[in-house]
């Protein structure tokens, strides 16, 4: 059964796995995990598959790369912050 993950809800997730791991691994375990985007929803799995990197040495080199792979829509509207207003 697949789980849906919040992006900003992505670390519990990544420290499920063990470190270092290669994309193909992460690609297969994280297959069941969709993440909720501000605008759509992404696949993990899929998302890190596309990576151009054979391997994460840490839970923070996954995180930056999968924040990397995301379509820009996935964090909300481009140049707003929700500081401003």
């Amino acid at each position: 059964m697949g789980r849906n993950v919040h992006l900003n809800d992505i670390e519990p997730v990544l420290e499920e796995l063990d470190y270092p791991i290669s994309r193909d691994a992460v690609a297969d375990q994280c297959d069941d995990v969709t993440l909720v985007l501000a605008d759509g929803e992404e696949n993990l799995g899929d998302l890190v598959a596309e990576s151009g990197g054979d391997e994460f040495s840490s839970m923070d080199d996954l995180e930056s790369e999968v924040f990397n792979l995301l379509p820009r829509h996935a964090v909300g509207e481009p140049y707003q912050s929700e500081g401003e207003g």
